[in-house]
């Protein structure tokens, strides 16, 4: 069996995809326990409700990027194969 360079090459691209986009297990699991600390908090105390939701939609955003960044890098390894011509 022989594995020339443009197949070696995709094969590590497709390898590579798959563990980038295992990185947007992080950030569900971090926006869900921040939401349900964010529901206990509003509980806790329902006048602050407005600041409390700000703030956790935020953070929520700034988590989110880890996940996008992931999603870009495994389109880019699946798509774009500038070495396998």
């Amino acid at each position: 069996m022989n594995i020339s360079g443009v197949e070696f090459i995709k094969g590590c691209s497709a390898i590579g995809a798959g563990l980038a986009l295992i990185a947007g297990i992080g950030p569900g699991i971090g926006q869900g326990i921040a939401a349900g600390h964010a529901a206990a908090a509003v509980g806790r105390n329902p006048g602050a409700r407005s600041d409390i939701t700000s703030t956790m939609l935020l953070g929520q955003a700034v988590a989110e990027t880890t996940g996008l960044y992931g999603l870009l890098v495994g389109m880019i390894l699946i798509f774009v194969q500038p070495l396998a011509k």
